[in-house]
């Protein structure tokens, strides 16, 4: 059986997340099932769209990522199966899996609206459980995506932010906080190192850029390469967003010591 990953904004306090597994394994008995995260801010469907891009290439191929960041359910969005080369992607239509594709050859997308294939009762404010569990439970078992419902060729996509060269650096943004309050940028790696940019400058703030957090003092702000090939902006044994004041959107330039926008 192909396994099955989720992510949700339902935190762990409720009964959401149990249950969704509990249709799945009633429908696939075998299946594993990984969470990858149930701690998405709710609603906050740009977090959901990165953090599946940034984990779902080290999963096997054929893995059923199942993303369920829905602040839509029950309205007018519909529910999908995406089908590419290596993966198949289940949940809402609301742009959650849009920075994944980015780097997916796509083959099919059909919208979740066989019966036959969801609980027999389907809620206006669950459709986790009644319909992208089950969709991704048959999934698991070998039903082909195309039983699921009609083919369709669009999909809501949110654009990637991508940065903007200046006369002198770079212009980027944060694109998404972990748990640390380190702040993701979606400044490259690529980018980053071809630049020869030493400093990042956050408002009045310039933060050095180093190899790992300890190449400064504990305490200090720091700006490193992450494991996301992206450049983050860290605090060594602190939290960058709370004591910089970083959210997600917040503007920063690269450059160099001496550099002036």
């Amino acid at each position: 059986m192909k396994p099955i990953t989720l992510t949700t904004d339902f935190g762990l306090e409720d009964w959401f997340v149990g249950t969704m597994k509990g249709v799945i394994q009633k429908i696939a008995p075998n299946a594993l099932v990984i969470d990858l995260t149930h701690g998405i801010l709710p609603g906050d469907v740009r977090a959901g769209t990165f953090v599946l891009a940034a984990a779902y290439r080290y999963f096997p191929t054929g893995t059923i990522h199942t993303v369920v960041v829905d602040p839509g359910v029950g309205g007018e969005r519909a529910g999908v199966v995406i089908e590419t080369e290596n993966n198949f992607f289940v949940g809402p239509d609301n742009g959650v899996f849009s920075f994944a594709l980015r780097g997916e050859r796509l083959r099919s997308i059909h919208r979740l609206e066989n019966p036959r294939f969801q609980l027999a009762e389907v809620s206006r404010t669950f459709h986790g459980r009644d319909i992208f569990a089950p969709a991704a439970a048959h999934l698991s078992r070998g039903v082909p995506a195309g039983q699921l419902g009609p083919r369709v060729h669009d999909l809501l996509q949110l654009e990637w932010p991508e940065p903007v060269a200046i006369k002198s650096g770079l212009r980027g943004e944060v694109v998404y906080i972990d748990h640390f309050g380190n702040c993701i940028t979606n400044l490259p790696a690529s980018r980053v190192l071809t630049s020869g940019a030493t400093r990042v400058k956050i408002g009045a703030k310039s933060v050095p850029i180093h190899d790992c957090y300890s190449a400064v003092k504990p305490g200090k702000p720091v700006a490193v390469i992450g494991s996301t090939d992206l450049l983050e902006i860290a605090i060594n044994g602190g939290n960058a967003a709370k004591s910089l004041k970083l959210k997600a959107g917040a503007k920063i330039l690269l450059g160099t010591d001496d550099w002036h926008e």
